[in-house]
């Protein structure tokens, strides 16, 4: 690709990223409003034509590593410590 297409292909990707921001808040603010109506309501399903929503409590249980690495001391606890290797994109 040329300069010229790289920093079009940049461009638009920015532009697309601005786009996803301003879509995502627009549906948070719709599902607020849906939640909104719920808690009114004191319900938590109702259906809407061929719509069933539904916003109920998920319960998970997960390892709090954080109060495990102050509680253990480090031998315990490295030989389970695992690293990772990604690599981070960013365009600025």
């Amino acid at each position: 690709m040329s300069t010229v297409e790289l920093e079009t292909k940049c461009t638009d990707l920015q532009e697309l990223k601005r786009m996803k921001e301003e879509l995502e808040a627009e549906i948070t603010a719709i599902e607020d409003a849906l939640k909104g109506h719920m808690t009114e309501a004191g319900i938590d399903c109702f259906t809407a034509g061929a719509f069933k929503v539904t916003w109920q409590n998920v319960e998970s249980t997960r390892l709090d590593t954080t109060a495990m690495k102050k509680a253990m001391p480090p031998e315990v606890l490295n030989p389970f410590m695992r690293t990772t290797v990604t690599r981070r994109f960013t365009v600025r």
